[in-house]
């Protein structure tokens, strides 16, 4: 089997003769696959085995046909070394048992060691790079300073933020002593995943559409532009034959504020469904590539609907390089795996046919 290098060449601008897919949360519970392996292990537990995150992450590439893996693993793995006691409840989501909520809690929060508290992920890397040789290139990712902080002040997932924004606006010490530490350890932690072997990395800045542009600008966009800014340096000649490993920066929500998401950096923007393709190609500038940007819902749809939804998007992209498919945010869990497979092999089929 030949490596598949369709997501990489569109990651770096290049023109490509189809357009490359994969999905947010592909490796998870939409798949018997998945659910099999996660009744008998807690969460955690898959995260830190290095063969059961391998494992799940080859799932989709091989069942699916997406044409890029992403590493399964979870954005709050920093969590425990750097103090905050973190814990997966069944319905639930992630629990932290002694979140921040002053400036003191800020002060006693470690800096992260990728290599001290997080080998298992750098292990899954050298494995997953290993049995992917011969398919298609392996993400790794991180969540952004605020997500991180989001759930670190709030202590679970929210949609109200109310700790996290009082914590941001009444304690602007605390706040910067928090955002610092989390961006000096995501920089390290991503920087630790390209030096590890993955060959593109996404920041997730999952919950930042829930502050104001105002907000963002002030006392976000600093914090985000220092670890894209430095991740980017890093990834420079670390890739393939020497090439630069690509940086994608996913903003949820964030659909008001391009401008100032522009700001912050990456190589790719990651699209939600929420921006109109055509004016994320008229208004981002071109130097850009775009990911995305079905709605995860259209996975329930017809597979009619599914295929005109698709060539929508595609078309509205036209000819502009850097256009790598994707849902606009995770899977949905309760997605048929029949309909993922559709939506795959479709972008790969139309794509074709409208490139010519």
């Amino acid at each position: 089997m030949a490596f598949n290098d369709l997501f990489l060449r569109a990651a770096r601008l290049e023109q490509t003769e189809a357009t490359p897919v994969w999905m947010m949360r592909q490796a998870g519970r939409y798949m018997s696959e998945y659910r099999e392996i996660r009744a008998n292990k807690t969460f955690l537990e898959m995260c830190y085995d290095p063969e059961l995150a391998v494992e799940v992450t080859l799932q989709p590439v091989d069942l699916i046909g997406v044409d890029a893996a992403i590493l399964f693993s979870d954005i709050l793995v920093l969590f425990p070394g750097m103090g905050l006691d973190l814990d997966f409840q069944s319905g639930v989501g992630p629990v932290i048992h002694n979140p921040i909520r002053s400036k003191a809690d800020a002060e006693a929060l470690k800096f992260g060691d990728p290599y001290r508290d997080t080998p298992y992920v750098m292990e899954s890397i050298k494995i997953a790079r290993h049995e992917l040789k011969d398919k298609v290139p392996l993400i790794g990712f991180s969540g952004a300073p605020f997500t991180l902080a989001s759930y670190a002040i709030e202590g679970r997932g929210t949609r109200e933020f109310i700790n996290c924004k009082s914590f941001m606006w009444n304690e602007p010490e605390g706040w910067d002593i928090l955002m610092t530490k989390f961006t000096k350890s995501i920089i390290d932690y991503m920087c630790a995943q390209i030096d590890s072997g993955v060959q593109a990395i996404q920041l997730f800045d999952s919950w930042v559409g829930f502050v104001s542009p105002i907000d963002y600008e002030k006392r976000i966009l600093p914090y985000s532009k220092q670890v894209l800014d430095a991740v980017t340096a890093h990834a420079k000649g670390k890739g393939e034959d020497g090439k630069d490993v690509p940086v994608i920066h996913f903003a949820n929500g964030a659909t008001s504020m391009m401008d100032l998401v522009q700001q912050a950096g990456g190589n790719i923007l990651g699209l939600d469904w929420r921006l109109d393709m055509k004016n994320a190609v008229k208004t981002i500038d071109p130097r850009f590539g775009l990911q995305g940007n079905i709605d995860p819902i259209t996975l329930f749809a017809s597979e009619e609907t599914i295929k005109e939804t698709v060539v929508d998007i595609l078309e509205a992209v036209g000819t502009r390089p850097g256009h790598i498919f994707n849902l606009g945010h995770g899977i949905q869990k309760t997605t048929d795996p029949d309909k993922a497979r559709f939506f795959i092999k479709t972008v790969q089929e139309e794509s074709r046919r409208i490139r010519g």
